[in-house]
């Protein structure tokens, strides 16, 4: 294997073991977000447990995460596949060398080397993502369904790369996601104070 392409694993798996919610919620808020919530260091539990400053904030700097990463053949001046580097990257944020190896969900870091791997793809799945949440108000169902027609989708740009990376981790995200399907099929998935979803519920309790 090319010594450069071990550096660009090695670096982007680095990089996406940065805890950003753990360390933003120690630094600014003095709380650890794992002690809270669904006890998860990911974008949705700091909105959660910090409110939507310091989940915005972690959401760009997960995103980041990835970008960076598959920034790194550019770096390197190496005709690396982007996407696959990213990857170490999508498993430093889901196994976290910095936070005991208990990392997020991964799916704000997988969108962030979307954007720098094929940035239309990237807009179509943000578009996904938003118009499943704002149906569902779950950012869970969001994430689970939105890999899954991101996967189907990438069949129409015969890039088999995109489609079997895409595949490979709406796999992961529903594994990661087990916890919350178990909830979803109990009505108990907390959901976005908007949406749908979300009105769906408040009409149901309301009537209880």
């Amino acid at each position: 294997m090319d010594l450069n392409i071990i550096w660009m694993l090695l670096i982007g798996y680095l990089i996406g073991s940065i805890p950003s919610g753990v360390w933003i919620g120690k630094i600014f808020y003095h709380k650890d977000i794992r002690d809270y919530g669904s006890g998860n260091m990911g974008t949705t539990n700091t909105f959660r447990v910090l409110g939507k400053k310091a989940g915005a904030v972690v959401l760009v700097m997960d995103m980041f995460k990835g970008s960076l990463a598959a920034l790194l053949p550019l770096a390197f001046h190496s005709n690396a596949n982007a996407l696959l580097i990213a990857i170490s990257a999508i498993i430093g944020h889901a196994f976290p060398l910095f936070a005991n190896f208990k990392g997020g969900k991964a799916v704000a870091t997988s969108v962030g080397a979307l954007l720098i791997y094929n940035w239309e793809f990237f807009l179509l799945a943000w578009a996904i993502f938003l118009l499943t949440l704002y149906l569902t108000s779950m950012v869970s169902v969001a994430s689970m369904l939105g890999f899954t027609l991101i996967t189907l989708c990438s069949l129409f740009y015969q890039d088999w790369i995109l489609t079997t990376v895409a595949l490979v981790l709406t796999i992961f995200v529903y594994a990661r996601h087990w916890g919350n399907i178990e909830r979803i099929r109990q009505g108990k998935e907390n959901m976005t104070p908007f949406g749908l979803g979300y009105r769906r519920r408040q009409k149901k309790e309301g009537k209880k």
